[in-house]
């Protein structure tokens, strides 16, 4: 049911609204699906499997680590082979045929005799970065391994359609070789030959690595990898939210329609050095001040772009929905010589500009370009922009997406009864931006993608205080197993 014009919003939705959510995305809606058939008898939800031996799984895969006392488990490490032998032994476990590949995927496949269908991929990824959490991709493998032994036990795995195969991708956060997607980005056939000669700290090259662990490390072996689109019909990656909107939502679940395009940009200030006590406040060119100027500019940029852009009623480009989302970050700022009793000569910082819109960030980019020289040329300090890294956003399939979105309202529907905490049957599945990028973005290159979003506590993620409730991980199962179902099960 509509709230009457008089209700007041509560303060979930006035934080999102906040946080630059759509209010379109903030109404709800009545589940039309009406009540579900469950699957082989029972309550079809599976406990055992889908909550008590996932929950089993993660804490087990979070405990193979590099690191002593903390989780870190990087691109093809000691830990990330040990947990190879457990993820093998999982997908071996759910009736599926296994291999690793030259870049270290691990991949858990069944084909069904006689099919000619293209094939559905599930995955994530298995590498973390240093004192993770346990559940940034590990989640999403063992929710789809989890699945897929439901269909065994029931008999279902016989029955598919297509061939349908979980992926645990060897590297996407990228942490060793400060080069994110190696795993997804060789299987969908985008990662340059020149990459095996891209290095570590240590000065180790990805071949180096390749070779030690007795991979091929060839450009002939990088293309053994690739997955020809002819192949593969969809990818679909469960994954934990990392920010706080599902929270708000206060529902399990939520689907993503697209992954934000993101900017990098490096910022270099250059003043006049001098001493602190001597040079008076008027004669300073001082870059420290400049710089500080332009980070709280930035700032207002992406809290407030209408007092900024020009919009362009012909095209309509900048709409609620095209600026939801639009984030900008100053992660990093260095000052030379960076004394306390010197006024700096350089300041550089770094600027990550993030939107679901590509018109939008270039737009930003363009205008935070501009207000630099601008601003610059008022303090007499010289600046330059450079660019360092510009990634086109990602929009999901709208089928995939719908099909995702039906999944998860048979799931919390049939759960929400007798399960604390996950919303309403009546609730619309929320629709979610990703502002994190993900294996997906390098799938999208190889077959038409999809996302589900699971609630994490607090939105918080890339951390120790990571974490999934269980019934949040049971939901994201159920979910899953009815979007295979949908997909890929023969009826009988």
């Amino acid at each position: 049911m509509a709230p009457s014009s008089t209700s007041r919003p509560s303060v979930a939705v006035l934080i999102l609204l906040l946080s630059g959510v759509p209010a379109s995305l903030l109404a709800t809606a009545p589940v039309s699906d009406g009540p579900e058939q469950q699957p082989g008898g029972g309550d079809g939800l599976y406990r055992e499997i889908l909550r008590d031996e996932t929950v089993l799984r993660l804490n087990q895969l979070g405990k193979i680590s590099d690191g002593e006392g903390f989780l870190e488990r990087t691109f093809l490490s000691p830990a990330s082979f040990r947990a190879t032998d457990v993820i093998i032994g999982w997908m071996k476990d759910a009736g599926l045929t296994t291999w690793v590949d030259q870049m270290g995927n691990i991949h858990g496949r069944f084909e069904p005799s006689n099919s000619t269908e293209k094939a559905l991929l599930i995955g994530s990824h298995m590498d973390t970065v240093i004192d993770a959490g346990m559940y940034d991709g590990a989640l999403g493998i063992i929710c789809a391994i989890s699945a897929l032994k439901v269909l065994r036990v029931t008999g279902k795995l016989q029955r598919l359609t297509r061939p349908v195969e979980v992926i645990a991708f060897s590297d996407e956060e990228g942490v060793r070789f400060q080069t994110t997607f190696l795993g997804s980005a060789a299987v969908a056939g985008i990662l340059p030959e020149s990459i095996l000669q891209v290095s570590d700290k240590s000065g180790t090259t990805v071949q180096d690595v390749l070779k030690l662990n007795s991979f091929e490390a060839t450009a002939a072996a990088l293309g053994q990898v690739k997955y020809s689109p002819e192949s593969v019909g969809s990818y679909v990656e469960v994954h934990l939210e990392q920010g706080p909107v599902l929270e708000a939502f206060r529902y399990p679940l939520g689907v993503v329609n697209g992954i934000a395009g993101q900017t990098r940009l490096k910022v270099i200030v250059d003043g006049s050095q001098g001493h602190a006590g001597t040079v008076p406040m008027k004669l300073r060119r001082d870059p420290m001040v400049a710089a500080a100027e332009l980070v709280v500019t930035l700032e207002s940029l992406c809290k407030e772009p209408s007092r900024f852009l020009t919009y362009d009623e012909d095209c309509g480009c900048f709409t609620e929905e095209s600026l939801a989302g639009l984030v900008c970050t100053v992660g990093e700022l260095l000052t030379w010589p960076s004394a306390s009793n010197v006024i700096p000569g350089q300041v550089n910082f770094t600027v990550d500009i993030r939107a679901m819109d590509d018109q939008v960030r270039e737009t930003i980019v363009a205008s935070f370009s501009r207000i630099v020289m601008q601003r610059c040329d008022h303090r007499l300090v010289d600046c330059a922009v450079e660019h360092k890294h510009s990634a086109a956003a990602t929009p999901c399939d709208p089928e995939l997406t719908a099909e995702l979105k039906r999944a998860t309202r048979l799931a919390v529907s049939a759960m929400a009864p007798g399960v604390h905490g996950h919303g309403h049957a009546g609730t619309a599945t929320p629709v979610l931006m990703s502002g994190a990028g993900h294996d997906a973005m390098a799938m999208a290159r190889l077959t038409r993608v999809g996302m589900l979003f699971v609630r994490c506590r607090g939105g918080v993620s890339h951390s120790p205080e990571e974490h999934v409730a269980e019934d949040d991980a049971w939901a994201a199962g159920v979910a899953l197993l009815r979007f295979v179902e949908q997909h890929a099960v023969a009826e009988l």
